[in-house]
């Protein structure tokens, strides 16, 4: 089979309906599959999914026990899946036509690829800015973080996180692409131990990049086919919020503590936390 792809349903009955309703309307002559794992909704979203897509032999559908989490749930459906090729896909993305095709077309012609991504747009029609990104070393996080890369948005120094210097439509190899949509060789996700759990939620796409980069592999941007991200579809609440600062201190301790000075280690963790109360403070408010 050539490709898997993994949707996480969590309560999201209408837009995860929207995308597979994409899928099956885009993917042209692809032996492929859709494995569908619902991460213990509290609701009936599954069940409703199940009424609409049952009768769709390329799509499974498996309830996980407990929320474990965006990179658990993904690992469910890997040990499910069985395409060369797996395609992490949020379940509020709506892909346009080839894009699947296209990207599935482009990462076959390119041995060297660990993962791909393609131009994630918002409903606006505006750059979803994760979807392109340097790993958050405290250098880049640091521009990001006292305003310089939006000051310069077109400096190769200052705004390396987002990237906004770059071609939207080109293609390139950069550091990190966004969970959103994620294509990677089977063979690779396997090397890499599949996403970690150890991110309830953000944070476990930047870690796979990593690790891909780490072992000799690209993560390329293909900017020449698109979807469109209908960004926080799950919510935003407190558990949220609190998941993606922790996702930002775990990345940090595990790749840069040890090579950054006492300090920086202080300062680092002083910003995130900072961040994360003033936010929260802000949506009280």
């Amino acid at each position: 089979m050539d490709l898997s792809i993994i949707i996480v349903n969590y309560c999201t009955y209408d837009l995860t309906k929207n995308t597979l309703i994409s899928l099956l309307d885009t993917i042209k002559e692809i032996d492929y599959e859709i494995i569908v794992v619902d991460n213990a909704s509290p609701d009936d979203s599954l069940e409703k999914l199940v009424d609409d897509f049952g009768n769709e032999e390329l799509i499974q559908f498996i309830r996980s026990d407990i929320n474990g989490g965006f990179a658990y749930a993904n690992n469910i459906g890997f040990s499910k899946s069985c395409g060369d090729y797996i395609l992490l896909l949020n379940s509020d993305v709506v892909v346009k036509e080839e894009t699947i095709n296209a990207s599935l077309d482009y990462i076959k012609k390119h041995e060297n690829i660990g993962a791909l991504g393609c131009k994630v747009s918002l409903p606006d029609g505006s750059l979803d800015k994760a979807c392109r990104r340097s790993f958050p070393t405290f250098k880049v996080s640091f521009y990001r973080m006292t305003g310089l890369s939006k000051l310069f948005p077109n400096s190769k120094r200052f705004n390396q996180y987002n990237l906004s210097y770059m071609d939207d439509n080109g293609t390139y190899p950069i550091d990190c692409i966004v969970g959103a949509y994620m294509l990677i060789p089977r063979k690779i996700f396997i090397e890499c131990d599949g996403l970690d759990e150890s991110y309830f939620m953000y944070g476990e796409d930047i870690e796979l990049c990593y690790n891909i980069k780490e072992l000799g592999y690209d993560v390329v941007y293909y900017g020449s086919h698109e979807v469109i991200h209908y960004k926080g579809g799950s919510g935003k609440n407190k558990k949220l919020l609190y998941a993606f600062h922790k996702s930002m201190a775990i990345f940090y301790d595990k790749h840069y503590k040890k090579e950054d000075n006492f300090l920086i280690n202080i300062i680092t963790h002083l910003s995130i936390w900072t961040l994360y109360y003033l936010k929260l403070i802000i949506s009280h408010l």
